[in-house]
Formats: structure tokens, C-alpha cells, sequence
């Protein structure tokens, strides 16, 4: 990935996230795993690490109480997150529903309040300085690029 003929886009998949029991020990050995894995990518690019942008996402989230065997079922709302040179960080940008029962969708998982493919595409976009509006329904067809704006370094 490194250098002038390193990959442009890479996608790396791990497994092991679907927490139905045991998730306290399961959760800190994925997050140990993840942060590892992230701090070789950093460290292995080098200076390359100031034009990298890191995506991680999950395809589902879980729910916002723990169940009988001490883990979380599928859930709707989730998480993403953006690491790199090129992002703008340092900020948590969540429109916070909260966890009180009135305010999880269906009684049982927290409410999406962003739009998964808008996050992903516009920062996608940003970092190949493309315009949001055409990129993220070429991306994810039937998406719109919402009003994600300011992700990536200008």
C-alpha cells in the first residue's frame, strides 16, 4: 500500500464481532485486535500515513441492552469510524439519542440518527476530492450524500 504504486483503496475484513454471549471478554479482544492492527497500518506507512484514510465500519449494529447470556443481539444503529492523516478528528459527531427506553427504535436498539453510507461515501469522497453529490449514490445506489461535510483535511 505504501509508495507511489501502492493500492488506493484496500479493504481489510475481520471477523469475530457478532457478540451474542460472552461479550465483555469478547468485545476487549477485538478492540485489542483492531487498535494492533491499526497501529501496524500507521506505523508500517510511515510518512504515508498523512495522505491514509481508515474506515471502520460494521454492517449491522447491536442491541443497546445486553441479553440473557451476557451479549448483544443484531441491532440497527451502529458505529463508524475514521482514522488517518487526512481526517479532520478529534471530534465525535453523533446526534445522541440516548439510551432511555422512550428513545430506542423498536423498544430495543439506539436510533440511527446518521446515515451509514452518507458518513462512508462523503468521506470517501472528500479524500479523493470528488464531489459528494455524484459520488455516494455511484457508491450506494439509492444513498444521497446528506450534509456530511468537514471529515477530511481541505
Amino acid at each position: 500500500m505504501a509508495g507511489a504504486q501502492g493500492a488506493q483503496v484496500v479493504m481489510v475484513e475481520t471477523t469475530g464481532w457478532d457478540t451474542h454471549s460472552g461479550l465483555r471478554a469478547r468485545l476487549n479482544a477485538q478492540l485489542t485486535g483492531l487498535d494492533a492492527m491499526l497501529a501496524a497500518l500507521r506505523d508500517s506507512l510511515g510518512p504515508g500515513w498523512s495522505d491514509t484514510l481508515v474506515v471502520v465500519a460494521t454492517e449491522f449494529g447491536r442491541t443497546a441492552a445486553v441479553n440473557g447470556t451476557g451479549g448483544t443481539d443484531h441491532g440497527t444503529a451502529s458505529l463508524a469510524m475514521l482514522a488517518g492523516g487526512t481526517v479532520l478528528g478529534g471530534r465525535i459527531l453523533s446526534d445522541w439519542p440516548g439510551l432511555a427506553q422512550a428513545s430506542l427504535c423498536e423498544s430495543r436498539d439506539l436510533k440511527p440518527t446518521t446515515s451509514l453510507d452518507a458518513l462512508i461515501g462523503g468521506a470517501v469522497a472528500a479524500h479523493f476530492a470528488l464531489d459528494p453529490a455524484m459520488a455516494v449514490p455511484k457508491l450506494f445506489p439509492g444513498s444521497s450524500s446528506g450534509n456530511l461535510s468537514g471529515l477530511i483535511r481541505g
